[in-house]
């Protein structure tokens, strides 16, 4: 079991009461983009649904570049919150 399968587990234990109202699949994507096995099938199968109503067959492609940018942009966002500004004051 990869650290998304696991992080996915965890997700669907805490929300497992949301399931008699709703849908609830968890979506865990580690840093390097491997995601757990159910959000990657939950999401080629939401893209092809795009793609059909759309009529444009690379929407797949593109949701999965829009998890990609998004997880890009996290990443920076963690780097530069990582570094101390000298010339801030804490005030």
């Amino acid at each position: 079991m990869n650290a998304g399968s696991a992080a996915a587990t965890r997700k669907a234990a805490k929300y497992a009461g949301l399931e008699r109202t709703h849908i609830f699949q968890p979506v865990a994507v580690e840093n390097l983009g491997t995601m757990n096995a159910s959000a990657y099938g939950f999401l080629a199968a939401l893209g092809q649904k795009i793609s059909a109503i759309s009529g444009n067959d690379c929407e797949t492609c593109y949701l999965f570049q829009r998890i990609s940018v998004l997880i890009q942009r996290f990443n920076a966002t963690l780097l530069h919150e990582s570094f101390a500004d000298e010339n801030r004051s804490d005030d």
